[in-house]
């Protein structure tokens, strides 16, 4: 990065699905270039329940949930193993020349898993289950799990940030304009999420005593 800043170029990365990167640079002119050097589109591989399930039980494929603790020991697809989307990463994966499976509660995260698995190996043979445990739950498949009702991570997400958008919107109308600023805090949360596919709030809930 210092040689290109040394060149007048800046690095600019958008994240997502399709990895891109820029090369920005301003010449004399103050004329800005863009000159794409590297480019290539992350394919994700999903699949239906029922293939997954045809496939396990086939002995062809393993299973990772990649949900939090809590959300695996209250309800999981029997004979997954633990990795939880924050820490998974290759090494930390048994290996196998067998079809590596992902799943989450509805797809999103499995989705975000397989894209870091593929980054760091774009060899592996992974797939992401379409729907996740829902789906499975939803098709009459096995699961097994302490039974215990937690609110997935995703919508404890979604909870937080629909309270504190409506907490700080009624207190800037009610008391000091000021607090409206909060409510913005969040949509710049969401838009960030959004761009990049890292969200704090995300992060900072799988470290609360009962999502462990």
């Amino acid at each position: 990065m210092s040689i290109l800043n040394s060149l007048g170029y800046n690095m600019l990365y958008f994240g997502g699905q399709c990895r891109y990167f820029f090369l920005i640079k301003i010449d004399n002119s103050s004329v800005i270039t863009n000159t794409r050097v590297r480019e290539w589109e992350m394919t994700i591989k999903n699949i239906k329940v029922s293939t997954a399930k045809q496939w396990l039980e086939d002995n062809e494929a393993i299973l990772i949930d990649v949900r939090e603790p809590a959300e695996h020991a209250a309800q999981n697809i029997m004979g997954s193993a633990l990795h939880p989307l924050g820490s998974i990463c290759c090494s930390a994966l048994e290996p196998t020349d067998k079809k590596i499976l992902i799943y989450c509660q509805k797809g999103i995260r499995g989705k975000r898993a397989c894209e870091k698995l593929i980054a760091e190996n774009n060899a592996l043979n992974v797939y992401n289950i379409d729907g996740g445990f829902e789906a499975w739950k939803q098709a009459g498949f096995a699961v097994e799990g302490s039974g215990k009702n937690l609110l997935p991570i995703d919508q404890q997400v979604q909870l937080t940030i629909g309270l504190g958008v409506l907490v700080f919107s009624l207190l800037g109308y009610m008391v000091n304009p000021a607090f409206s600023l909060g409510s913005a805090f969040f949509g710049a949360g969401l838009v960030n999420a959004g761009l990049t596919g890292w969200c704090g709030l995300t992060k900072l809930l799988a470290k609360m005593p009962w999502n462990k």
